[in-house]
């Protein structure tokens, strides 16, 4: 009988504890909070106060102390601003809004709190206003990811201050001014550039010649001059996207990077010819048209591997794949 008993009792308890809560009662409050922002959504609907919220879906827990890490929301209907509740969650490392077309207004300032914060990603959202200065003091940012929106304003200076940056999105916004003078001056790591589909005008900074970028993509903007100081023997940049913008300089002054594999610069006022050195690099994409090169295209390296679409629209470009110069 005692034997049964124990058994009993050895069963109940481990029923108990394979069905006790992991997640924080305060996270799980939050989370709450959160889906009652946004009108209990289908798309939070795994969200049950009578359910362990580390078992939620588009959450995770840390598996040691519990607490809510992770919350990443996307790909489904979803209206209304990013609430305040996601800065009373301390732990978190991962915040992403993504692929929700409903989710409007400012960056949401309660976001500053979160200083453990690893990556932030609001990006395919409908978001208004300027890019806040107060994101310089996630140091532990290493991806800032704010695509696609509908942001305005100028690009803060400040963001240059965040040390373990690895990739900047800030592509497909509707930015205006220039390119900050920090952006030569990372604190930290030099991180992918991502600029494109702006408003952005003026010149390159010169700074941003004394910082070898791995990834620079500039392109659809309204910038001028000479962007020739992004390139350089010295440096390991990889992929360069100038097209579509206003820059003019003389491109057979350049010297590229030997590690250079993707080029375009179509669609802007570039002039000169096309240097002998670009046959050594290993080119996996290339694009010079729309501008106002002139001369014999090298013979050698990649450069005829390219159809004529490559060069073509050029003041007096000839040669293979082009037509024989005269």
């Amino acid at each position: 009988m005692k034997r049964i008993l124990f058994l009993s009792l050895l069963i109940s308890t481990l029923f108990s504890l394979s069905f006790s809560e992991l997640c924080n009662h305060h996270d799980k409050k939050v989370l709450l909070q959160i889906k009652q922002h946004f009108g209990n959504p289908y798309l939070l609907a795994s969200w049950k106060s009578d359910t362990d919220c580390c078992k939620w879906y588009q959450v995770k827990c840390d598996s040691t102390n519990h607490r809510i890490i992770s919350l990443t929301i996307f790909a489904g209907e979803l209206s209304g601003e990013i609430p305040p509740a996601v800065g009373d969650l301390p732990y978190l490392q991962t915040l992403e809004f993504h692929k929700l077309t409903n989710i409007t207004g400012p960056i949401q300032p309660a976001i500053a709190k979160l200083k453990s914060l690893k990556i932030l990603s609001l990006s395919w959202l409908s978001l208004t206003g300027p890019i806040p200065d107060f994101l310089s003091q996630l140091k532990s940012l290493t991806l800032l990811d704010l695509a696609f929106n509908s942001l305005s304003g100028s690009i803060p200076s400040s963001l240059a201050l965040l040390p373990n940056l690895g990739t900047l999105h800030l592509d497909r916004n509707k930015l205006t001014g220039s390119i900050p003078e920090s952006f030569g001056a990372f604190q930290g790591k030099v991180p992918y550039l991502y600029l494109s589909h702006n408003q952005l005008s003026g010149k390159i900074p010169a700074s941003l010649g004394k910082t070898d970028f791995n990834v620079l993509d500039f392109s659809r903007n309204r910038l001028e001059g000479d962007a020739s100081v992004l390139f350089g023997p010295n440096k390991t940049t990889e992929i360069v996207d100038l097209s579509r913008n206003l820059l003019k300089f003389d491109l057979s002054k350049v010297v590229f990077p030997s590690s250079l594999t993707w080029l375009d610069v179509n669609h802007n006022k570039i002039y000169g010819n096309i240097p002998v050195q670009m046959t050594q690099l290993n080119l996996q994409s290339l694009n010079v048209s729309y501008n106002r090169l002139c001369g014999q295209i090298p013979v050698g390296g990649d450069l005829q591997r390219f159809d004529h679409y490559t060069y073509f629209h050029n003041r007096c470009l000839c040669g293979a794949p082009l037509g024989s110069c005269k």
